[in-house]
């Protein structure tokens, strides 16, 4: 088990064996799910989307519906 220990800024680092271990590197955008009381840092890349294909009712274009989603957001 690997930890790590959160600033006062809430920053973390991840360790660079899980890093490397789930190919998070520089630039990599990183989704943070809670679920059942636990937290998961899932890197964001194209197998992540595509693991998501059909869940929202999408029809395979899930980075579409969330860009879709994302303007909306910024016109409220």
């Amino acid at each position: 088990m690997e930890t790590s220990i959160v600033t006062t800024k809430g920053r973390i680092v991840i360790p660079a064996k899980i890093r490397g271990k789930v190919g998070i590197k520089k630039g990599t955008k990183v989704a943070f799910i809670e679920q059942d009381g636990k937290l998961i840092i899932q890197p964001i890349d194209k197998s992540y989307f595509e693991s998501l294909s059909g869940l929202l009712g999408t029809d395979g274009d899930v980075l579409k519906s969330l860009m879709k989603d994302k303007k909306r957001e910024k016109e409220l």
